[in-house]
């Protein structure tokens, strides 16, 4: 089924574009920019607009826009990212395969389809020579959505709000409304170091820390579980990291742990961090805090009943909208003032698996869905 999305797909596949966090420095499989000059390529043979914006050194946004013959009245913003994540043996991920219905390769669903299916859906409109009386279609590819949503985060402070970003991330096709925040915090232990052959002439900054991680994985847990929200569920917490000490003979006097808690709309890091020390205060456990991420990653939530939101929804076919837990470039999007829903195809449990895939299928219906959504722009 070499269709032109799914040819389109696979040439994106085979531009490797891994985000530089994930890969040594200099390796030159890094960076968004071929993407970004792909990208670039289709949309100036089809006529239309095309720009890009620094970001940080070579990363670059990549600004699409099909501007209505009248007055501009209304913006359309369609936004996937650009980057993907690394992966052992990624050489075989970068060529491109086909086979049982399905597209495969790094990126294949997260989110170079949903690059694909959008830039897809926007080049069938300005090639029909019949597009939206008043409204400007923007298509925006991100970078660095795998890392620190930079190119989100610099689009978001450098341009007015539009009207709806549909941000791209594999939903299955689902409209989504809400996501979760997500906030990242190493807690620190500390003690006094002593022979081990005389432990109780010293401190144990791990056996302080277990008291911690049980607090958390028990009594917070349980805390968690008593709050929810309709489209998310209740928010989480985990222990993903622990380091402490150094040898069996030596008594530790420093022990960290990377805590991954996940955050419903109306909370932030602040709010988390209240109510983490106010658990250990009650418990009389001490610990240091400090943040793992430069920028807040925060909660989204969407009216669903917003008019743009509807459009989409019915050219989907989808009845309600739905949350999704994990972070994408919505949030960004959002807090500077742009109403975002999140939409794409593929599958999420696909993403950042050794064998990356997207059905053609998903792939085509979501093109097709974004087209038909496109021309019911005013």
């Amino acid at each position: 089924m070499q269709t032109p999305t799914v040819r389109l797909l696979r040439d994106l596949i085979a531009t490797p574009s891994v985000n530089p966090a994930f890969l040594p420095e200099g390796d030159p499989r890094t960076g968004e920019h071929r993407m970004a000059e792909h990208v670039q390529s289709a949309a100036r043979a089809a006529g239309l607009d095309v720009a890009t914006e620094t970001v940080s050194g070579r990363r670059c946004n990549v600004l699409v826009r099909l501007s209505p013959p009248g007055k501009v009245q209304h913006r359309i913003l369609l936004g996937p990212h650009l980057d993907t994540v690394g992966f052992p043996n990624l050489e075989s991920q970068l060529v491109p395969k086909v086979r049982d219905g399905r597209v495969v390769g790094r990126g294949a669903c997260d989110t170079k389809g949903c690059v694909a299916a959008m830039l897809s859906a926007l080049l069938r409109v300005a090639r029909s020579g019949t597009r939206p009386a008043h409204t400007e279609i923007q298509f925006v590819g991100f970078v660095d959505e795998e890392n620190e949503q930079l190119g989100s985060r610099y689009h978001a402070t450098h341009h007015n709000p539009v009207d709806l970003a549909i941000v791209g991330e594999p939903t299955r096709l689902q409209v989504v409304t809400a996501h979760k925040g997500d906030v990242w915090l190493r807690l620190r232990t500390t003690g006094r170091s002593a022979h081990g052959a005389t432990p109780h002439l010293g401190r144990n900054a791990v056996h302080r820390m277990g008291r911690v991680v049980d607090l958390l994985e028990t009594t917070y847990r349980k805390q968690l579980s008593k709050r929810s929200h309709p489209l998310l569920g209740s928010p989480t917490i985990n222990v993903g990291a622990i380091r402490g000490g150094t040898q069996p003979n030596i008594v530790p006097d420093s022990c960290t742990i990377d805590v991954d808690r996940r955050t419903l709309p109306g909370e932030s890091e602040a709010s988390v961090r209240r109510e983490l020390r106010d658990l250990l205060r009650s418990a009389g456990v001490q610990a240091a805090f400090e943040p793992l991420r430069l920028a807040p990653c925060d909660p989204l939530e969407t009216n669903p009943d917003l008019v743009w939101v509807q459009r989409l929804c019915r050219a989907a076919g989808r009845r309600r909208t739905v949350g999704v837990h994990f972070f994408c470039d919505a949030a960004p999007l959002a807090k500077a003032g742009t109403p975002s829903v999140v939409f794409g195809p593929g599958d999420i449990a696909q993403a950042h698996t050794a064998e990356e895939w997207i059905s053609i299928t998903s792939l085509e219906r979501g093109a097709d869905i974004l087209e038909r959504f496109l021309r019911t722009l005013p």
